[in-house]
Formats: C-alpha cells, sequence, structure tokens
C-alpha cells in the first residue's frame, strides 16, 4: 500500500523562501539555482508544489528546468506580476529518479519560490 508524506524542499531544508538569484540556465551542472532533488530510483513518486513571488515594481519571467534543461520540453516559463503575491507556479506536478527542479529569473533577488513535496512510496 502506498504511503505519502510531506517533506521540505531540498534546496530550501528550513521551509523559509529561496531566493533566485540567477537569471540564466546553468545548464546541466548544479552550478543553478536548485529548488528540490526529486526522490531517487523510479519506486517512488516526488509531487511536487512551488508557489513563487515577484517582489519588484516591474512584471519578471519565471523560468523552471523541471527535470531538465531542454527548452521547452523540460521548462516552464511563468509572467509573475509586479509585486504580486503568492502564485502557483507548480501544480503537483510528479517528478523522480533524482532530476532536478531548478529556477532563474529575468532580474536577480526580486523572486522567490516556496513550497512543499508530498513523496509518495510504494
Amino acid at each position: 500500500m502506498a504511503t505519502m508524506s510531506k517533506v521540505l524542499l531540498s534546496g530550501g531544508t528550513t521551509g523559509k523562501n529561496i531566493k533566485l538569484t540567477d537569471t540564466a540556465t546553468s545548464g546541466n551542472t548544479d552550478a543553478g539555482y536548485l529548488i528540490h532533488t526529486a526522490v531517487a530510483g523510479t519506486s517512488n513518486i516526488d509531487e511536487v508544489w512551488l508557489w513563487a513571488c515577484n517582489t519588484d515594481t516591474s512584471n519578471r519571467k519565471l523560468t523552471i528546468e523541471f527535470g531538465g534543461v531542454t527548452s521547452p520540453d523540460d521548462t516552464i516559463e511563468v509572467e509573475l506580476a509586479a509585486e504580486s503575491g503568492l502564485t502557483l507556479v507548480i501544480p503537483g506536478l510528479l517528478l523522480q529518479n533524482g532530476l532536478l527542479v531548478k529556477a532563474f529569473a529575468a532580474a536577480a533577488n526580486v523572486v522567490v519560490v516556496n513550497g512543499y513535496v508530498n513523496r509518495i512510496t510504494a
């Protein structure tokens, strides 16, 4: 029987906002702004929920690399309104096998990301 537990994002283990400092992809290296590393293997699954907030006075594009860096296959782009509250940007999408969720914004230090993972174990 499968079980589910709520876990913190591995890129921000305290549960606080993760401030995005990168303004472009880092490619496949781990140098990019890491949001979460999915559970290893293919037996278990992470259900990823992310919200973002743009604190700038201008609209900003947020790019999330979900499991890879190939555009548009692995990327999700969202335009965040200026001085917006929390906006749902990843609505429970599934990921596993140690794949990475990374993000960058059009301007550094103005977009924050927060969320959690429902870890589903077989």
